[in-house]
Order: structure tokens, then sequence, then C-alpha cells
């Protein structure tokens, strides 16, 4: 049955294998628990997983793991529901817990700046690592799409990136003349680098001349954040929120956002967007209809400035 749901996966919603792997890891946290319980997933009701439910939360889950998870389970069902298997979905009325609604952290321009200012330029990898973070935040890609850019994907001429992100949809990313610039200066590096067969299209590769990894994305820009003295807590996800944050704040429309970032829900992008509300409420009193029809007249600002006089 989890077979037969990883291969739905992975042929009809056609995920990629970083995407399938982290479903099929939340289903099998319900395959052991109701397995601990005696209890074929076919046959379990909703109790059962709002037992489930509790166990995560007991041992630590956090509310958005939660969340998650629970959101697989129903994926899960919803399949067994339409193949057969069952005749009633169980998780209709499972309800996910309440999150506390938290946004990354977001870091400004100058705070970019600083994180490539930290880089060592000395060392091999130097150029590379900075091209890298320009990139992050020039273009707003995931992590695992960074680590998958190939040669192929860049049409730096016309200034766009292709992007290929969740579901191996594709997608044409504008990329900064800074971005472009970056990489020109570690493509100098790249050609003196001995590749590995079958490596050669990547466009970001480590010392043995293979593509990165995730994690090695992940330690570079965390050492990088603690060497530029950024106290807050940034992985290469706050470059891509940065990145969102800059255009909306830019007046961006938010439906191209959603486009740039690779979202399918318009509400995915919303999340990712947070606007200070000190300065949402000075525009609405600035430019709202009805408090624009209360600003005095000239007249009326000229006689107060002779009243002042007097």
């Amino acid at each position: 049955m989890a077979e037969a749901y990883r291969r739905y996966m992975k042929l009809e919603r056609n995920f990629t294998p970083n995407t399938l792997d982290a479903y099929m890891r939340d289903i099998d946290k319900l395959l052991r628990f109701l397995k601990a319980e005696g209890i074929r997933p076919e046959d379990a009701r909703l109790q059962d997983l709002q037992a489930f439910a509790a166990s995560l939360h007991d041992v630590g889950v956090s509310p958005r793991s939660q969340c998650r998870i629970l959101s697989g389970v129903r994926a899960f069902y919803r399949f067994l529901l339409t193949d057969g298997y069952i005749a009633d979905d169980p998780t209709e009325l499972l309800e996910s817990p309440q999150v506390d609604g938290r946004l990354p952290e977001v870091l400004t321009t100058e705070e970019v700046d600083r994180l490539e200012q930290a880089v060592d330029l000395t060392k091999w990898e130097g150029q590379r690592n900075k091209a890298i973070v320009e990139v992050l935040f020039s273009c707003g890609l995931r992590v695992s799409e960074l680590v998958t850019l190939r040669l192929s994907d860049l049409y730096l001429d016309e200034r766009f990136v292709r992007v290929t992100g969740k579901g191996r949809k594709e997608r044409l990313v504008p990329i900064s003349d800074s971005a472009v610039r970056q990489l020109q200066l570690w493509f100098d590096d790249r050609c003196r680098m001995d590749v590995k067969p079958g490596e050669e299209d990547y466009v970001f590769l480590n010392r043995r001349g293979a593509h990165l990894t995730r994690t090695m994305i992940l330690i570079m820009i965390k050492r990088l954040g603690a060497e530029a003295g950024i106290a807050k807590t940034i992985s290469p996800h706050t470059l891509r929120h940065s990145f969102a944050t800059a255009l909306l704040e830019g007046g961006a429309d938010l439906r191209a956002i959603q486009a740039m970032l690779g979202h399918e829900s318009i509400g995915t992008t919303e999340i990712y967007m947070h606007v200070d509300t000190h300065e949402l409420r000075r525009q609405i009193l600035e430019h709202h209809p009805r408090n624009m029809a209360r600003r005095p007249t000239e007249g009326e600002q000229a006689g107060s400035q002779d009243a002042e006089k007097s």
C-alpha cells in the first residue's frame, strides 16, 4: 500500500526525489504508530489518527511540523479512497494544530551586502560562495533549485534563469546584473577546475568537481552570517524570503512574486509576505480617500499660517 502510494506520487504527481522522500518519511511515522497499535492503515478511524496527532505533540514535534505531517496523512488517505482501498476518508474531520504564524527572518539589502563582504575571496571557493549568496537573493531560489542549477539553464545575455522547481515544473526567473557579474567571476575560477564526469553542466561545484548539496549551502550561509555579525537565525531560505519581501516592498504585484517563487497557490505567497505595519498605517492615512477628503485646502492652510503669525 505504501509502495503503491510512492509510485503514485512519483509517476502521477511527478514529485522530485527530495519531496517524495519527505512525504514517505511522514507516512512512515504514521504506519509505525498504527503498527504498534495493531491497526492496519485501511482500518484506521478518526480517533486513531487523532491519537497519532497527539503522539506527535507528546514527543515535541513543533506545531508547524505537525501541520506538515498531517497534511501528508490526509493526502495518503485521499489516495487510498481514490484507489478503492477504503470506502470512507477518516481524515475529513482531522484537525491540525494552530501555529503561531511567525515568519522566517528577513535580511535587509545592507545585511545581504555584509554577508557577501564576509566571504574570504582569497580562498578558492570564495567567489563561488559570493555568487551563491547573490543568486539566492537575486532570484529567490529554493536551495534545492540552486544546487541543481545547470549551465544550460542560464540565459545571461537575456537576464533570465530557467528554474526547475517542485513537481519538476519549470519557470523563468529574471536575474540581476549584479548576480550575472558574480557568476561570470565564478566561471573564471570554475573553468580551471577538474570536473567529475557527469557533473559538467552544474553551475556550482565543490573542490572535488561535483555539484553541491543542500547541507553544504546551509553550513556556508550560517557561517557567513556569524562572520558578518548578523544575530538573526538565517539559512538559504532566509535569502528567498528576503527576495520576496524586497519585491513586495518595492511595489511588485503579488501575482508576479508568486510566479517568480514558483508557488502554485497565491496563499503560499502571502505567507512569505510581511509589511511594516507602521509604514502601512502611514500609507493608509496619507492615501486613503476618506483621509484625503479631510486635508485642509490651500486657503485653510494660508489662514492657519496667518493666524500663527498674528
